[in-house]
């Protein structure tokens, strides 16, 4: 077989083990190892390689920035279940009740806070699924912009820090995660802010979709309300710069920030006397599944990029997308439609492990930093949790909004379900929302406090020598890399 076969046919292979339907993880094994044993057939590799499998595996389970995912995910997990969704939607909804569309505003006000202190998704939108879903549907939101407002106020807990997207893309990238912190904060605020936008827009255009609550449902007023929400928004908040303040001041790492955000947590739930020994079982379980399902999916990555590197995979890659029309710009376009198209597919987790390996050397070699270049990705991949059919963001929000009419408890009315459909549609206009957002960091890298550098192509350094008794010169060429 040619060797210049090998990278595409192994990419291939790749594609049709995941869509066969095998977990990620062993698809990416299977078909490194697969390859691996035909290169050593056709005598393109060694059996050496794979001595080198071990050592990678022994990495992995050293990298102390890992640490960070699972310490993040208990946070999250035991905020969720303290009930500190609950309280903030109460606060801030009575807070923007009498103003028109105020309980979307008041969800995505406090998905922004609990990304801020969580950075899980899946915790996010059932819990606010959970709590302000039957509310909207109660006072007559529309339920296309309800399920929207929900999912896509639910998936900012992928961008803003402490994201977990950003600590495995730091990874991949090799970059510092408080990097890519601090580089994904504003771009997560303005999108916040764009969400913000959208309903304003919509409560002029269509007053009825999205209505302010009724006098008799604002039962908190005056001092009451600001006692109220002082009492729930200061928590959260002592947490976030417990978290974030010290790792973006430097006096903690990410992963120690993260130890220190598990433990605040725990003491916050202590003190609402609301975690029960079960539900912290609960918590340390599901930890320790997502734990190792990144385990896993890492492992089988290191497997496949190794026997892929090995064939100049890399190589492949990289001609293929170093010289598309247009330069860095053009590579940027590419790179980010591939990314879209795939997040109907794949998860932050499996974009993350198998496509930012390939395409970090290139941007590298563009002059693209990889800083901005994370971020951006991170934005992108954001769009996999809002992809109707597949976004897990409205797999979870179906999983807890109601399918058929039901009594509601309070005003004993008969009220509609939500509709999958619903669900679907209402994310749209939220994903070309995130796609806007894709655009602007393309347009202004100055948001996420680096720039991207314009490289020209290698060009040869030609050094005069000077003339020789005979009168001749001859310039001698160098390639700087």
């Amino acid at each position: 077989m040619s060797p210049e076969l090998f990278p595409p046919l192994m990419f291939a292979g790749l594609v049709l083990f995941l869509l066969l339907g095998y977990p990620v993880a062993f698809s990416l094994a299977a078909n490194g190892l697969l390859f691996a044993v035909l290169g050593i057939q056709q005598g393109l590799l060694t059996a050496d390689l794979l001595g080198a499998l071990p050592y990678r595996i022994y990495g992995i389970m050293q990298n102390e920035t890992l640490l960070a995912i699972p310490f993040f995910t208990f946070m999250g997990l035991v905020l969720e279940r303290s009930g500190m969704a609950e309280d903030l939607l109460e606060s801030i909804g009575q807070l923007f009740g009498p103003i028109r569309g105020g309980i979307a505003y008041a969800v995505i006000f406090v998905g922004a806070l609990l990304a801020a202190t969580t950075g899980v998704v899946a915790a996010s939108v059932i819990s606010m699924g959970l709590i302000s879903l039957p509310i909207m549907l109660r006072y007559g939101f529309d339920r296309r912009l309800s399920a929207g407002v929900i999912a896509a106020s639910g998936t900012l807990a992928q961008i803003i820090p402490p994201s977990l997207v950003l600590i495995v893309l730091a990874d991949q990238l090799q970059r510092p995660v408080s990097a890519l912190y601090q580089g994904a904060l504003l771009p997560g605020l303005l999108l916040t802010a764009l969400y913000t936008v959208y309903v304003f827009a919509v409560t002029l255009l269509k007053p009825a979709a999205a209505p302010a609550l009724p006098l008799a449902a604002r039962t908190l007023r005056g001092s009451q309300l600001a006692r109220h929400a002082l009492a729930t928004l200061a928590p959260p908040l002592l947490l976030i710069f417990l978290v974030l303040g010290t790792i973006f001041l430097g006096i903690a790492t990410p992963t120690e920030g993260g130890a220190m955000g598990a433990s605040g947590a725990l003491v916050l739930a202590l003190l609402k006397r609301r975690l029960k020994l079960v539900q912290l079982k609960q918590a340390l379980d599901t930890t320790a599944k997502l734990s190792s399902f990144v385990m896993f999916i890492l492992v089988g990555s290191t497997v496949f990029s190794l026997v892929f590197r090995a064939v100049n995979g890399d190589l492949w890659v990289d001609q293929l997308l170093a010289n598309l029309p247009g330069g860095a710009l053009g590579f940027l376009i590419v790179v980010n439609l591939m990314v879209f198209v795939l997040a109907f597919f794949l998860d932050f987790f499996e974009l993350s492990f198998i496509i930012v390996p390939l395409l970090a050397p290139v941007a590298h070699k563009l002059g693209i930093d990889l800083v901005w270049f994370g971020v951006l990705l991170a934005v992108n991949m954001q769009t996999s949790f809002m992809h109707p059919p597949f976004g897990f963001a409205l797999f979870y929000l179906r999983s807890v909004a109601p399918k058929h009419d039901y009594v509601d408890n309070v005003t004993g009315r008969l009220t509609g379900g939500v509709k999958t459909s619903q669900i679907y549609w209402g994310a749209v206009p939220f994903v070309l929302l995130q796609i806007v957002m894709v655009a602007l960091i393309i347009a202004f890298p100055a948001l996420t406090g680096t720039r991207v550098k314009k490289v020209e192509a290698d060009v040869p350094l030609q050094i005069e020598i000077p003339a020789s008794p005979s009168g001749s010169s001859a310039p001698l060429n160098f390639n700087l890399e």
